[in-house]
């Protein structure tokens, strides 16, 4: 008897559900799914024991015809496709015919359902993929599918479950998902006999927000909203003030379907780089809509992945979209000693301007229009360089003249006033964008310095808006410094160093095609090389990175990245900056004169981003003379 044989059916369709059924929270997916296919306004999920022994969704949806119940739980039938070329137009959730047929193969169902046509409905009841007992019964318009005893028929599966609050806890993370992204939809959890999450039908996203993920959520999102021919992006991403420790809130949709991109959520993330702290996360929930012929959604068992045509379309759009925002949108946080005292999260939000799909290219050839000089990094001895409006009420501690020094404020501010208003492109900058920009400094452009603790921290006052900031010097030279470094090495053209030996370098057989692909980008980015046998190739030549030659580390850090679109080797670079600004910043516990404070305020406000050092690290934190009169009893 030959070794080779052919499964019977019933291990054929066990092992296919479980590529689809992987615990309770994979049910809850797939039930809730159909319904919002279904066009169910209303949808109630109940679970038990984390779902391992009762799941029920009932929705008010279109509900099953009587005749289809029959054959609705075999496997790849289904009412969204009619042949092949109907996945590339797929606009609904669930299209294989999978779902029903994985989930009554491992457990035991039942199933309510009427149409609106219909003047009763049928409750049937299947075990094994079968249907095996149906009656009609009176009932509303909608289906309510009812799951128990999961995985009985399959004890090995069933024994590598969690635990209840293991499994529950999972699908309460579907469910924040299926909300986030149907927030036009009412849905209520119940859970072991408790309502944990309600949501009523409504247009607001940052309301669902506030209710599913919290107050300190909606508090620090900024709101974004772009389109153009080609894609739709619009939801919310966390500011600088809101991070988490893992990807866990980042919640991404591609025309409505929860997804999974790691190349997206890396490129959003290299875009919070220097603005929060290392090994740290965004928070985003973004909608993005594309033509269903752009992407391939039938990639994974459960739907969670797609695939682009045109991905660094996409993937382009989405990072210079958000940067766009991100930087214009990031703000000192705040010491607050009432908690209780914080405004309506609504109120929070920053005020964003809306993008169209020519203010992008726009914006990226913005200019700062503060003259930026190199005052600061000069060791603080040009005092005539210095610029601080009108803010002249500092309180010279040594005996330098005050009178002087206004004075040659003043010239400095009608110099950049001339340059300002003679400056030929300034008619071409985008006026709402560049509204914007210029309140990201306003915080700080009306701040007087009135003195400093332990040697590291700056006290500055703000009388017009009753407030007082404390500035780590040491993390405002950082990111100083470090705007600086990386400013000059953006700039700086491509100086080729030739090595006297070459160095070989031996690849894989796929790292040696990624090279062949894309050779361009090597030889652009300053790599002299040629193949050198099998596998292997010779570096002849190699970039300068800060005066210094890199070969074979540079080379493959890029190799490596390639495929999350490295333009230039500062893209892998930016840990090194930050180590050469903190090296030559200002240290904690140095003593600087009161000259070198107002230049380092000077230089902070000329940055793109004043607000984190380049760890993330906030510069400058405030205090609201309201939180203090609280603490004094002033005010009650």
């Amino acid at each position: 008897m030959g070794k080779i044989k052919v499964l019977d059916n019933m291990t054929i369709q066990k092992i296919a559900a479980g590529e689809v059924i992987e615990n309770p929270a994979s049910i809850v997916k797939e039930l809730v799914e159909n319904s919002l296919d279904a066009n169910a306004e209303n949808i109630v999920i109940e679970i038990n024991n984390g779902g391992k022994s009762y799941i029920r969704i009932t929705d008010d949806g279109d509900g099953i015809p009587k005749d289809d119940v029959s054959i609705a739980f075999k496997r790849h039938s289904t009412s969204k496709l009619n042949n092949i070329n109907d996945i590339y137009s797929i606009m609904s959730l669930g299209f294989r015919g999978e779902a029903l047929a994985s989930i009554s193969t491992v457990s035991k169902m039942e199933i309510l359902t009427k149409t609106s046509g219909s003047e009763a409905g049928v409750h049937s009841h299947i075990e094994e993929g079968e249907v095996i007992s149906s009656d009609i019964v009176g009932c509303p318009k909608g289906t309510t599918m009812i799951v128990k005893d999961l995985f009985y028929n399959l004890p090995v599966r069933k024994k590598f479950l969690k635990s209840d609050i293991s499994e529950g806890n999972q699908i309460n993370d579907i469910i924040t998902k299926l909300v986030l992204g149907n927030y036009e939809k009412s849905i209520k959890f119940i859970r072991d006999g408790k309502t944990i999450l309600h949501t009523s039908k409504n247009k607001d996203l940052l309301d669902t927000i506030y209710t599913v993920l919290g107050k300190d959520f909606a508090n620090n999102l900024i709101q974004i909203d772009y389109k153009d021919s080609y894609i739709r992006i619009n939801g919310f991403i966390s500011n600088n003030n809101l991070y988490r420790g893992n990807r866990g809130h980042q919640y991404m949709y591609i025309n409505g379907r929860s997804i999974v991109n790691s190349a997206i959520s890396k490129s959003i993330e290299n875009k919070y780089k220097s603005l929060i702290p290392i090994n740290r996360f965004p928070i985003f929930v973004l909608n993005i809509d594309i033509a269903p012929g752009e992407i391939d959604v039938n990639i994974h068992p459960t739907k969670q992945e797609v695939k682009f045509i045109n991905k660094d379309r996409v993937i382009g759009t989405i990072t210079n979209c958000i940067e766009r925002y991100l930087l214009s949108s990031c703000s000192i946080p705040q010491i607050s000693m009432n908690k209780d005292n914080q405004k309506d999260a609504k109120s929070e939000l920053p005020k964003l301007y809306n993008l169209n799909d020519n203010d992008l290219d726009k914006a990226s050839n913005i200019t700062d229009e503060i003259v930026v000089r190199d005052f600061i990094t000069n060791g603080y001895n040009e005092i005539e360089n210095l610029e601080i409006g009108n803010n002249l009420d500092f309180k010279f501690s040594n005996n330098e003249n005050k009178e002087n020094l206004i004075e040659s404020y003043k010239l400095i501010n009608e110099s950049d006033k001339n340059f300002k208003s003679n400056d030929p492109n300034s008619d071409n900058i985008n006026d709402e964008i560049l509204i914007e920009e210029q309140t990201i400094q306003d915080q700080l452009l009306d701040i007087n310095p009135i003195g400093r603790i332990f040697n590291t921290y700056i006290i500055a006052e703000s009388k017009d808006e009753e407030k007082i900031f404390f500035i780590d010097q040491h993390a405002a030279h950082e990111r100083i410094m470090y705007e600086k470094f990386k400013k000059e090495y953006e700039e700086e053209s491509i100086t080729v160093q030739q090595l006297i030996v070459p160095e070989i370098i031996e690849l894989t057989n796929s790292e040696m095609n990624k090279l062949l692909d894309n050779i361009k980008i090597f030889i652009k980015l300053g790599f002299d090389l040629e193949e050198f046998g099998s596998n292997c190739i010779a570096l002849r030549g190699v970039p300068l990175v800060f005066g210094n030659p890199k070969g074979r580390e540079l080379f493959l850090d890029i190799l490596d990245n390639i495929d999350f679109e490295v333009k230039s080797s500062y893209d892998l670079k930016v840990e090194k900056i930050m180590k050469i600004s903190c090296t030559k910043a200002i240290k904690s516990g140095d003593k600087i004169t009161d000259s070198e404070i107002l230049a380092l305020l000077k230089d902070l406000r000329s940055c793109k981003n004043p607000y984190t050092c380049p760890h993330g690290r906030p510069t400058v934190i405030e205090m609201s003379k309201n939180d203090i009169e609280k603490e004094f009893l002033r005010i009650i």
